[in-house]
Parts: structure tokens; sequence; C-alpha cells
């Protein structure tokens, strides 16, 4: 009866050991799909002005907290609404050791993903014992309560004006190149990175125990997964892919403060998450594009045709992903890429 089970499931065999997250026959595609997407985006960055170059940077750091919260929800089944706070994490810790440390910069975006991974480590233990709704409000609580730290220890948090974090172009580049362009360059860098292995692990043994647990918990129990290390990996993944996008954030906006990741932020990655697709990096791709490109569109769309004014745009961000979020899930319950999977498998099939 267990084999039935587990067959329906595709349950994994328990690992020997430690986990097996390097997927070696696929790093090789993964690799070589990122030097592709690197190229890409060089070639679209060396023809964009500051302001699009600003917005590249946004895109990436968005794009890979969204990249950590699908597949915390889409593979392993756990929900979240507190992964602003991890991006709060990593942005703080980025700001703290680029102030009083002065690290190279890439020690620093290392650091601060490491940091919100501990700190996620810590919280899945307790959240492992969690589910559903119950994982949900320790989630928010913890989105709600992070941001007042800032205040609370104001001599090293710098309080409701936070801390500054000016990066500089390096030297060999001239002093005539443009920051912005620069800052777009590090942050879609270090995204494309992070999507190597996420790409990896999703493909390799741990991902596939991850679906199992969220396709039958018990089932995979009994195939002799161990569920509560699983979930832990799983908050650990998310935590960290928030902090790399927190640091990331605070790089291109030259500061991290309370503003940033207030509660609005946490909701606003899940939105992206549903909308792209849980559980798929390239949903991940759609969802954090459409969460910044989206709202600053309709908003100056708003504003130059006279249907709302300077006093007033702010609540079209939020008008924003309503329309949006109602559109996508009437036309694609499964979010926009599980949309185009369809469409392409219609396409294969006729």
């Amino acid at each position: 009866m267990t084999s039935q089970v587990t067959e329906q499931v595709e349950v994994p065999a328990a690992p020997r050991g430690r986990l097996d997250w390097l997927n070696r026959s696929t790093l090789g595609r993964h690799l070589a799909v990122a030097v592709a997407g690197a190229v890409i985006l060089y070639l679209i960055s060396v023809g964009l002005d500051a302001y699009r170059d600003y917005l590249m940077a946004e895109v990436a750091a968005t794009v890979v907290a969204v990249a950590g919260l699908t597949v915390l929800i889409g593979l392993s089944g756990q929900i979240s609404i507190g992964n602003g706070a991890f991006m709060a994490i990593g942005g703080y810790t980025g700001a703290l050791l680029f102030s009083h440390l002065h690290w190279p910069l890439a020690l620093i975006i290392i650091a601060a993903a490491l940091v919100a991974a501990a700190v996620g480590a810590i919280f899945g233990v307790a959240a492992a014992r969690l589910h559903g709704p119950y994982l949900a409000g320790a989630t928010l609580m913890f989105a709600v309560a992070l941001p007042f730290l800032a205040n609370t220890f104001a001599n090293q948090l710098g309080g409701d004006q936070g801390l500054g974090f000016f990066v500089t172009t390096p030297a060999f580049l001239g002093v005539n190149f443009s920051l912005q362009r620069w800052q777009a360059w590090v942050n879609c860098a270090a995204g494309l990175i992070a999507f190597i292995l996420l790409a990896n692990l999703i493909r390799s043994k741990v991902g596939r125990s991850w679906r199992a647990i969220r396709d039958d918990e018990i089932a995979a129990a009994l195939a002799g997964l161990n569920i509560a290390r699983l979930k832990i990996l799983a908050f650990v993944v998310s935590a960290a892919a928030a902090g790399l996008g927190g640091v990331l954030l605070a790089i291109f906006n030259g500061t991290v403060s309370p503003s940033l990741f207030t509660l609005n932020l946490s909701i606003q990655l899940l939105t992206a998450a549903v909308l792209g697709g849980l559980g798929t990096l390239a949903g991940s791709i759609w969802g954090g594009a459409l969460l910044v490109i989206v709202p600053i569109y309709l908003e100056d769309v708003a504003v130059g045709h006279g249907f709302a004014s300077q006093s007033t745009s702010a609540a079209i961000p939020i008008l924003a992903y309503g329309v949006v979020l109602i559109i996508v899930m009437l036309a694609f319950p499964r979010g926009i890429q599980g949309g185009l999977n369809r469409l392409i498998k219609k396409k294969g099939s006729a």
C-alpha cells in the first residue's frame, strides 16, 4: 500500500547522508542559459538611460526575492507573508557591514544572504511545526514586528532615517561611467548567480523531495523523508534569496530604512509570486517585472492624462496590483508562466 501511495505523488527515495542539492547533469545547461541571459542583459543595458538602468536594478532585486518565495510556496507548500522582513535583514546587514567594516561589495552581498539564511533557519524550526493559516499568521507577525527594531535600536540602525549605503563605480570603469548602470550590472549578476543555484536545487533530489511533501506529507514521511529538515531547508533557501534581494535593493536605493520594508512589501512579493506562477523561476521573473514596471507605467499614464494628481497617484500601484491580479487569475489560474506552458502544450499537440 505504501508503494502505491508513493508512486502516486512521486516520492523520491530517501537520501543517504547529506541531502544532494547539486544536480551536476543540469548545471552545465543552467550555466549556458545564465551566460546567454547575461549577454542579453548587457546589450539591453548599454542602450538604456540612467532611469531605466535604475529600473533594471530594481527589477533584478525584486525578482530574486520573488524567486525565493515562489520556491517556498510552490515547491514545499509552506505559506509565508513575511519575506519582506528577510529582505530587511539582508538590507540592514549590508548597510552595517558597509558602514563599519568596509568590506568589498561582493563579500557584503554574500554575507547579507547568509545572515538572512541563518535567521530563516531559526524561524524555520518553529515554522516546521505550523501549517496553513497558523504559519501564515506567524510570518505575518514577523513582517509587522521586525521594522520596529529600527526605532528600538535607533543608534545602531538609524531609526526612521535609516542607514546610508552609497556604493561607487570601480575605478577601472572610469569616472564618467554611470552609477546606475553599475548598480544594474551588480544586481543582474547577483540575480543570475542566484538563479543558477536555485534552478539546480529545484532539479535536484531536494527539489523532488519538496514536491513530495507539498503533494502528500504523510506519503513523503512513509517514504523516509525527513519532513522537518526539508521544511527548514526550504525556509533557509527562501530567506537567503529574500536577504539577497534586500541587499540588492539597498545597493541601488542608496539607503535602508523601515519605509523600504513595510508589510506592503511582503504582500506585494506574495502577489508577484502568484501572478508569475508558483514553483517556477520563470514565473518569478514575470511577477517581479510586473511588480516594478506596471505600477510605474500606470501612474505615469494616469498623471500625464489628468486621471490622477501627484497627491493621489500613490493609490495607483495598489489599484494596479488588484486589477492585474484579477485579470491574470481569471485568464491563467496557475499564473502567467502556467498559462504560457499550457498554450505551448496546446500548440505542440495541434
